[in-house]
């Protein structure tokens, strides 16, 4: 089969400057046009897959502490029928785990040490249902029985307290009893039965697990507040909850863990997409570099294209030319900016800690930052988008010089050959 000569020049007009050396600065400027759109392609997708790897690190962490969607009542008051709302609730077939529980703020001290918590009453039997850290602290959960006020404490929460496993901290109780001296706070003395480091610091600093019934005899509770769920899809998790409030019955408050923590996932959102904005605009200068080496290429070449078109080259021949030697630059930047990108983000766990012991330092100290390791989660949603653009740009790049090409007039061009 014959390759269409609009094809062969185009690409020998790509390839121009290396037997010759009267057009070895076009074909530099080329290669940088092809270097730029490689770099830019390749940035876009390590940060965007970095960011993707942050964003998944801190949601796993987030979702190992709270469940995919939580059924309370008005008011923090206990649900009126919990057995038939679980009930109704694991009906749903995305449903996979649901387990009771009690919310309430409280203060917990030790000695003049006191910290504000975010107290929640468990049920140790089905808590592994619905998140991880149950099943990672499955030893200091068992121990939540019943009737023995026993806690277990965030790491963080712990250390700032100064209190072990086995010491006794006391729980205060924001609403009071009314006694004939006033009212005076409910105090109760608690033992530490363990920690959990979650990894978030949110939770590891203030959240404090005990049995739900000691969580309800504190706050005189005739029940637990609300249910947790574990979804099969967590990403399902807008939708389910959607049809749970269709499908339950009585005055019930519904929330999925996107809403929990709305105010960062929607941040991280914004800064990705600003981020894709402003690397873009890095491929779409070397993009358009492609301008001026094609604007130079069509006046090196304005000879050759009076020759072609006194042999019968249509414009539109011409024209194809010159987009095919544009449109190689850019297919060739975008294919080897992809392939470049896609192997350090799927490789950053490696490059990035031989540079760290490289230059004997440290980008994500651990007692800084969240996680001490670059994450990366290189995904088909951002790298799709990315390719198009840039080979989008690319073409669009080549339109101007390829039609000023074929407006060339023969004549005029080859008066002074």
């Amino acid at each position: 089969m014959q390759i269409p000569y609009e094809l062969a020049l185009g690409w020998r007009y790509t390839r121009a400057g290396r037997a010759t050396r009267r057009n070895g600065f076009i074909s530099f400027i080329s290669g940088v046009s092809m270097l730029g759109i490689a770099l830019g392609v390749a940035a876009l997708i390590i940060v965007l897959s970095v960011m993707n790897g942050f964003q998944k690190e801190v949601r796993d962490r987030m979702l190992s502490v709270v469940s995919h969607i939580e059924i309370f009542a008005p008011g923090g008051a206990a649900l009126p029928d919990m057995a038939r709302t679980m009930a109704e609730a694991r009906r749903n077939p995305q449903v996979v785990g649901a387990a009771p529980f009690v919310a309430a703020q409280a203060l917990l001290a030790r000695g003049e040490d006191m910290k504000g918590v975010l107290v929640r009453g468990i049920d140790p039997a089905h808590e592994a249902e619905v998140t991880e850290l149950a099943s990672a602290n499955a030893a200091a959960v068992a121990q939540l029985v019943p009737g023995e006020f026993r806690v277990v404490l965030g790491v963080e929460l712990a250390r700032a307290l100064g209190v072990r496993t086995g010491d006794a901290v006391t729980l205060i109780a924001p609403s009071g009893q009314v006694t004939p001296a006033g009212v005076v706070p409910r105090l109760k003395q608690m033992t530490v039965a363990g920690t959990f480091d979650s990894g978030h610091y949110e939770y590891d600093s203030a959240l404090v697990l005990l049995h739900h019934d000691d969580a309800q005899r504190i706050f005189r509770l005739e029940g637990p507040t609300g249910i947790r769920l574990k979804l099969k899809d967590l990403h399902q998790a807008r939708a389910v909850a959607y049809e749970l409030a269709g499908s339950l019955s009585g005055d019930l408050l519904i929330r999925d863990w996107t809403q929990q923590n709305k105010t960062w996932f929607a941040a991280v959102e914004l800064e990705k997409r600003m981020m894709f904005i402003i690397l873009t605009l890095i491929v779409a200068v070397a993009a358009f570099n492609l301008v001026s080496t094609l604007v130079m290429t069509v006046t090196d070449k304005r000879a050759d294209i009076a020759i072609l078109r006194t042999l019968g080259a249509s414009p539109q021949s011409i024209m194809g030319i010159f987009v095919v030697q544009g449109a190689m630059v850019g297919v060739i930047g975008t294919l080897s900016g992809l392939l470049l990108g896609l192997a350090i983000a799927v490789n950053i766990d490696v490059i990035v800690p031989a540079i760290e012991h490289l230059l004997n330092a440290s980008f994500l100290p651990k007692d800084i930052y969240l996680i001490s390791k670059m994450p990366s989660d290189p995904q088909t949603s951002d790298i799709a988008p990315i390719a198009v653009i840039s080979l989008v740009l690319s073409f669009l790049a080549t339109l101007y010089p390829s039609w000023r090409a074929s407006r060339v007039n023969p004549a005029e061009a080859l008066r002074y050959e």
